[in-house]
């Protein structure tokens, strides 16, 4: 018997596009609206003791704290929901081009940028009032409210860590396109 050997063609297996960027998209896109959800559900009520004349008693008032109490969580939910949308049109812009098209490419970079500093203005707001409301302020006679609505100051400062992560998986893929621009050069 004789044995024939056959010329075998090696097949590039690998996809035309790099899936570590779409990974980091999909993680942005999952931080992105995990802290928007996580926010935008937030909400504590309490029971407040409030003194208007000292020689009565007391009145107990119920106190809801929620998200769209305060213009900076507006603006931090709103902002994460708009970088979560981008994000799921984006991979999916990704899916349908195949990473082919270098305007496309060039277009998204551009944007994961706006996301960013979109997703750092809304973190630095809420998180400048997060401060007040854990600390107060002295100067103007604020008294810190954390310590009377705690769960909700702690998925408050939840939903910062994970939209200022989200942020850093968009300055991530800024990263990894810079990268793969400057390997072509």
């Amino acid at each position: 018997m004789e044995t024939e050997l056959k010329d075998v063609k090696m097949v590039n297996t690998k996809s035309s596009f790099n899936s570590k960027p779409l990974m980091v998209r999909l993680l942005a896109l999952t931080l992105t609206l995990v802290a928007a959800v996580l926010l935008g559900v937030d909400k504590q009520t309490t029971t407040v003791s409030l003194t208007i004349v000292t020689s009565l008693p007391p009145v107990d008032l119920p106190v809801t704290a929620k998200w769209n109490h305060m213009s900076a969580f507006v603006y931090f939910v709103i902002a994460n929901a708009i970088a979560c949308s981008y994000g799921a049109t984006s991979l999916i812009v990704i899916l349908v081009t195949r990473g082919k098209n270098k305007l496309v490419s060039l277009m998204l970079t551009v944007l994961d940028l706006v996301m960013v500093a979109l997703l750092f203005s809304a973190i630095g707001a809420t998180g400048s009032i997060g401060l007040i409301g854990y600390n107060g302020n002295s100067h103007v006679h604020w008294d810190k409210v954390c310590n009377v609505f705690g769960k909700f100051c702690h998925q408050v400062a939840i939903a910062v860590f994970l939209s200022f992560a989200g942020s850093l998986a968009y300055l991530l893929l800024i990263v990894l396109a810079a990268l793969k621009l400057h390997d072509k050069f």
